[in-house]
């Protein structure tokens, strides 16, 4: 019986356009669509649901892993269509299950609106290239896009090391290998410690999780290696001093002195439901490492470098309330959105209402006269 439920579950997340279904006791099964959630019209799950749900999917190793840790991540392939990546857990004793949809279509730079030079730093070398943002943001998928591009266009060993692999890249120009951690190799620490004999051109680490991680990390691009990356943070400035802050204090100058040499670019994301309801966008804040940017990192001056991105335009460098201010002037987002993404609301909030106030009221979004009407009208 479970199965027939998951195989439904599964199909109508794929058929509605769902990036994520919630399984947990209590609740009809969620899906997550365009960033909102939405309870499927089934029965409430009761603990023997979610039980059966768990064990007719996950894989006997995982089972093991829940059973001893209170917690597994596994992927799965889902017939032609798509992945799913599932983080098992347990809440109230019972048991419960967040699944992701990952597509096997990989979208190009323009489709997920990535800035150009992002090509450009592809081809480069060596360095460290970040990506950061909050959970659901869309990190794994910029940087599918970019893996994508290198092993379609030039000839390279790629290397990736994730926890679970999520999306699944043939081999193309380049050759591509993909460790996942806890079936191929232990952790990451391990994994990074060997890629080095690989003889990698490109290096992926799904998440700089801990001191072990990143140190490596920073090794592999200093000794002539592409890595690419990802942080929970949500500006180029705090990507830097989060880096800085997990070491110790008598090592925080060295670590300076590498990433002001290593680093290349920090991408910041974060995922927007379109205006219209249906599908979502993009806000990026970008920072690409220009000689100006390396000496305020060497130098401990993180926070100057919002202003140095400002005037680094023409390299397609942005902060992410100006490219929020941009979606929604151009009406593909709300005013609401923009404030609940934004870095610094209230400027957001001001110059809106500012904007507001010189249309007519009949150009007004509706949301926006409703939320905002008493401040109009004064």
């Amino acid at each position: 019986m479970a199965t027939v439920n998951i195989d439904r579950l599964l199909q109508a997340c794929v058929t509605m356009g769902g990036s994520d279904i919630h399984i947990t006791v209590g609740r009809p099964p969620v899906l997550r669509i365009d960033g909102r959630l939405r309870s499927l019209e089934t029965k409430v799950l009761e603990p023997d649901d979610t039980f059966a749900l768990m064990k007719s999917i996950t894989p006997e190793r995982n089972q093991q892993e829940f059973q001893e840790e209170g917690g597994t991540d596994y992927g799965f392939a889902y017939g032609e269509q798509c992945r799913f990546r599932v983080s098992v857990f347990k809440q109230k004793g019972n048991v419960a299950m967040v699944l992701r949809l990952i597509p096997y279509k990989i979208l190009s730079f323009e489709e997920i609106g990535l800035p150009k030079i992002c090509a450009a730093l592809c081809r480069r070398p060596r360095g460290l290239f970040i990506v950061t943002g909050p959970t659901g943001s869309g990190k794994t998928t910029t940087l599918a896009t970019m893996i994508n591009y290198i092993n379609e266009n030039l000839d390279r060993h790629i290397v990736t090391v994730e926890e679970p692999i999520e999306y699944y890249h043939n081999h193309k120009k380049s050759i591509i290998n993909q460790r996942e951690v806890g079936i191929d190799v232990p952790s990451f620490s391990e994994a990074l410690r060997r890629v080095l004999r690989q003889d990698p051109d490109v290096i992926l680490v799904g998440e700089l999780r801990d001191l072990e991680t990143i140190e490596a990390a920073v090794r592999a691009a200093e000794t002539g290696h592409l890595v690419f990356s990802t942080l929970h943070t949500t500006s180029a400035a705090g990507t830097i001093s989060r880096i800085i802050d997990v070491f110790p204090v008598d090592q925080q100058e060295q670590i300076r002195i590498q990433l002001s040499s290593n680093l290349i670019a920090v991408l910041s994301q974060a995922l927007c439901p379109l205006s219209t309801g249906k599908g979502r966008v993009a806000a990026y804040e970008f920072m690409v490492v220009t000689p100006a940017i390396a000496n305020l990192i060497r130098e401990n001056k993180t926070y100057r470098i919002d202003s140095s991105i400002q005037t680094g335009r023409k390299l397609g460098m942005q902060l992410l309330d100006d490219h929020l201010w941009q979606l929604y002037e151009a009406g593909k987002i709300t005013m609401s959105e923009m404030l609940d993404k934004a870095r610094s609301p209230g400027a957001l909030h001001d110059k809106a209402i500012a904007r507001l106030k010189t249309l007519k009221p009949h150009e007004r979004p509706p949301e926006e006269e409703e939320d905002f009407g008493p401040v109009l009208r004064t």
